[in-house]
């Protein structure tokens, strides 16, 4: 009599493995974060539990500026500033991080998620508020990100409208 359990057995192994690996890719988002200030479209401050807070850059997007001392308001700036307060002003957010966590300037560099689960970074591109910026190391989103930058300039969503 043959035994018909090693084929289950090496299916089970099989799909351990790849639950595993898949569990693995599975988002490492920190503890909810209150925001307290949205500074422009792309900068923000949240309560991290230190005296002042702390300053906050959007990785893998660029929306045009309205506060830079040098460049000072870009079109389509004040648009892309409202449109981020209006999804974060009094909100609560998670981070995640990529490989590097802070710019040069002490920011800390995040991908950031509302409590409902709105990717942030994501919804400032795909609406046109934003287009792509990337940084290496931090890349992990650099090809979706420029797939929804394509979908808004073939819409002419925002800062891509005529």
């Amino acid at each position: 009599m043959k035994n018909k359990s090693f084929p289950l057995a090496g299916l089970l192994i099989l799909l351990l493995f790849f639950s595993c690996d898949t569990r693995a890719e599975k988002k490492k988002l920190s503890p909810l974060m209150a925001v307290t200030k949205v500074v422009d479209g792309d900068t923000f401050w949240v309560d991290d539990g230190s005296e002042k807070g702390k300053k906050l850059r959007l990785i893998g997007v660029d929306t045009p500026e309205t506060v830079h001392p040098q460049k000072g308001q870009e079109p389509y700036g004040l648009e892309a500033s409202d449109f981020t307060k209006s999804l974060l002003q009094g909100k609560r957010v998670r981070l995640e991080f990529d490989l590097d966590s802070l710019d040069r300037y002490g920011r800390l560099l995040a991908y950031v998620y509302l409590e409902n689960g709105l990717f942030v970074n994501a919804e400032l591109v795909r609406k046109g508020y934003a287009q792509v910026a990337t940084f290496p190391p931090n890349v992990k989103y650099a090809e979706y990100f420029l797939k929804l930058q394509r979908k808004a300039r073939n819409r002419k969503l925002g800062l891509w409208g005529e």
